[in-house]
């Protein structure tokens, strides 16, 4: 998902073009399935052998994700023994479909095909949260196409807690790691908007680990991700107070270039999905999908601003710009929150304090839905 319906529409009628025509896929089989614990949650793989649709849902009652795979045959095992947050799964041979049986809530962090495998990533999640899921389709696509169809009924916001692993980030006044502020902060916000049951909430890392910042940027993109928020606590000598960035290539301040000269050590590679065209058209998609990004992104930022401006010191001229690697994905709005600055000691006394990053996430969250918000009323006046 992106901020601009338009865009969406367009790639959309052009990928739609593109198979036209094509005759109807032969009856495909599941070869292999495997469930296992990963990150925290279970991740499910499935393998064919052939082209053909997948759609993912949930139900609450019982608690349950349902894996269709219409018109498909299953090779793989009867069934799957539990692991993480799924006590087990089965084939429905006379529905063709895998019927994935829950300990409790989840979320749906990743499902995509690619090639002849899909991967679910099954992340904790709240009664809210999955009851929001079970409204409509998570996710849907196609084996064995160029382009996966992968939609949601809920949209995806990729909140990246920076620094970690081998990477501290700044060290406040008195020794605190902003590493470890940024993650603690995600997965307060992760908490508050997964309760609020708007949208789908994925994490570059979810513990300390040191993750690239182009690995960073791939991430919202290869999920096709509607929001990313990248979470900070620098350092700035006089500098007090919580701020937003956003991407240009001129810094609109040198407080802003020399947060941006200190976060980037990698550049975003480029590699935007377009459909086949000529080189005249993609250019110009290129330059529209840009263009509507930085609008989404700058439109986000006012969100964040007059969210946080009522519960938290701001730095003035709050809303910045400058050229962060890690908000160049050109075709997902992207933001960089500074929670305050760790050499300050007032703002480090406060991002140490649980209250206060839940206060930083309940206000994060409240700018949130009013994009989200502001998003699907753009997409359904669109339409």
């Amino acid at each position: 998902m992106s901020d601009s319906p338009g865009r969406r529409q367009l790639l959309q009628m052009a990928l739609g073009l593109a198979f036209a025509g094509l005759p109807a896929p032969a009856e495909a089989a599941v070869t292999a399935a495997r469930l296992v614990r990963a990150d925290g949650g279970s991740r499910l793989t499935i393998d064919v052998n052939g082209a053909t649709r997948w759609s993912l849902r949930a139900t609450t009652r019982p608690a349950r994700l349902v894996l269709s795979l219409p018109g498909s045959s299953w090779r793989g095992p009867a069934r799957l023994a539990g692991a993480g947050l799924v006590r087990g799964a089965r084939w429905d041979n006379a529905n063709k479909r895998l019927l994935i049986d829950l300990a409790g809530p989840v979320s749906v962090a990743e499902a995509r095909a690619e090639g002849r495998q899909l991967a679910i990533h099954i992340a904790p999640g709240t009664q809210p949260g999955f009851a929001q899921l079970a409204r409509g389709t998570i996710a849907e696509g196609r084996f064995g196409a160029t382009a996966t169809a992968s939609g949601s009924s809920l949209p995806l916001v990729v909140l990246d807690p920076g620094h970690g692993g081998k990477d501290p980030g700044t060290i406040g006044a008195a020794g605190t790691l902003e590493k470890r502020i940024t993650l603690a902060a995600a997965l307060e916000l992760k908490r508050q908007l997964e309760a609020g049951g708007r949208c789908r909430v994925a994490l570059t890392r979810g513990r300390d680990v040191f993750v690239s910042l182009d690995g960073r940027v791939e991430f919202a993109r290869k999920r096709q991700a509607a929001l990313f928020v990248s979470l900070h606590a620098d350092s700035a000598p006089g500098a007090r107070g919580a701020s937003v960035y956003t991407l240009s290539d001129r810094a609109s301040d040198s407080l802003s270039a020399r947060l941006a000269q200190s976060q980037n050590r990698a550049d975003a590679a480029g590699g935007l999905r377009l459909p086949d065209v000529s080189p005249e058209v993609e250019r110009i998609l290129y330059s529209l999908v840009r263009q509507e990004t930085k609008v989404g992104s700058a439109r986000m930022a006012r969100f964040v601003v007059d969210a946080l401006g009522r519960s938290v010191p701001l730095l003035p001229n709050t809303h910045r710009q400058a050229s962060f690697a890690v908000l160049k994905a050109p075709d997902v709005p992207s933001v960089l929150v500074e929670m305050g600055f760790l050499s300050d000691r007032r703002d480090e006394a406060a991002l140490n304090r649980a209250a206060h990053r839940a206060l930083l996430a309940r206000s994060m969250t409240r700018a949130i839905h009013g994009w989200l918000a502001q998003h699907h009323a753009g997409m359904a006046h669109a339409g």
